[in-house]
């Protein structure tokens, strides 16, 4: 269809390419890299990438570029992602809120301040030249776009970020897509940060400050200590602390602070205010993949390099489910065993807490408790069905 499309145009005098490769080497970073090498590359200043599933606006060339042609320090113009099918299902509206806030606060800040943030991978604007200065694109982590976009920086490169320049985009529908996309998105930062972080302390082009926050800010607290926090304080540690009374967590450490934010989430996404309870109960849920991916990326293990293209499906699930009255469910697939464990853990603490503790915690672990149970028998995202 693309190859049609870029055909038709072509026949009107565009300057329009269709290029494949016969491999995946290298994956996506693979790819990229592949495609500068071309001929006519060598005529262009800029390369906007977008996934399969993204669907620009037809001004989006002329929106962007203006603020890389006119700024000579702009390496890259980063677009907003908004979803196509984010009311699908309960799923997509988790994230949804999780990708707004990202965009609405961490990006925005980032931005609005001069301070480093990530290319997102997709809806962006590069400079050649800058990808160049940086040492082009690289294979060695699944997170190929913050590997370049950290080098860019060190260089000295600017990024800006538009709110207003959105790019329609789909979500991971499926829990077992999801999954594989946490665990890129998770240990791929971890495992870059392994890497990098002795070349960031000697990098001599940026300020020590730049280097703090880069280490600290960016991956330490946002890539790999807020994942392991959350799972282990409110999976593990509170849980722990009703079988040993002399141990107790202040009201603010376990009730305030934490409320505050989770609040503070729906910035990003208002319209999902009333969904912030059993967002941050199916957070924790996922904070425990999110940390075994993160100790992975750090130990460089096995899977840390394991590349997995998220499955999108657009309108082809409707179709599926149009034709098939009855679906058809593979149970053994679903089963997290896992999840299906720290549910039975927390229920012991739940009953434990609702005979003998004194601060009720017992209505949190047993709402966790659901909601393990709900991931660990699959029942979350969209059910595909099978012919």
């Amino acid at each position: 269809m693309i190859e049609n499309e870029c055909q038709r145009w072509a026949s009107k005098g565009v300057n329009i390419w269709y290029q494949i490769r016969d491999n995946r080497v290298g994956y996506k970073a693979g790819a990229l890299k592949d495609g500068l090498t071309h001929d006519y590359v060598k005529e262009c200043k800029y390369v906007a990438i977008f996934d399969a599933d993204f669907r620009p606006e037809p001004d989006f060339l002329q929106r962007a570029i203006p603020f890389l042609e006119f700024n000579p320090k702009i390496a890259l113009v980063q677009a907003r992602w908004r979803f196509v099918n984010s009311n699908e299902c309960l799923l997509t509206r988790m994230q949804e809120m999780s990708l707004d806030y990202h965009f609405t606060v961490e990006q925005e800040v980032g931005s609005a301040t001069h301070a480093f943030f990530g290319f997102n991978g997709t809806g962006g604007i590069w400079r050649i030249a800058a990808i160049n200065e940086a040492g082009g694109w690289k294979d060695r982590t699944t997170v190929e776009d913050m590997d370049l976009a950290v080098r860019a920086s060190l260089q000295g490169w600017k990024f800006l970020y538009l709110g207003d320049l959105q790019v329609k985009s789909e979500l991971p529908s499926t829990f077992k897509a999801f999954r594989y996309q946490q665990h890129r998105w998770s240990c791929g930062p971890a495992n870059l940060f392994r890497k990098m972080v002795l070349e960031i302390i000697r990098t001599k082009k940026v300020t020590v400050w730049k280097k703090l926050y880069v280490i600290y800010s960016f991956f330490l607290v946002r890539k790999i200590t807020a994942h392991m926090v959350t799972f282990f304080f409110f999976c593990v540690v509170l849980p722990l602390t009703i079988l040993v009374p002399e141990v107790e967590v202040p009201t603010w450490g376990s009730i305030y602070i934490p409320c505050i934010i989770t609040t503070l989430n729906s910035v990003g996404t208002p319209r999902s205010f009333h969904l912030l309870f059993y967002w941050i109960l199916f957070e924790n849920v996922m904070s425990l993949h999110r940390t075994k991916a993160t100790i992975i990326g750090l130990l460089d293990a096995k899977r840390s390099n394991e590349w997995v293209v998220t499955a999108k499906f657009g309108d082809s699930i409707k179709n599926k489910k149009s034709k098939h009255k009855t679906l058809k469910i593979n149970f053994g697939d679903r089963i997290h065993v896992t999840e299906l464990g720290f549910a039975g853990f927390l229920f012991f603490i739940g009953c434990y807490d609702f005979m003998y503790g004194k601060h009720r915690y017992f209505i949190y672990f047993f709402l966790q408790v659901i909601t393990f149970l709900i991931v660990g028998v699959g029942y979350v995202g969209t059910v595909v069905p099978r012919s």
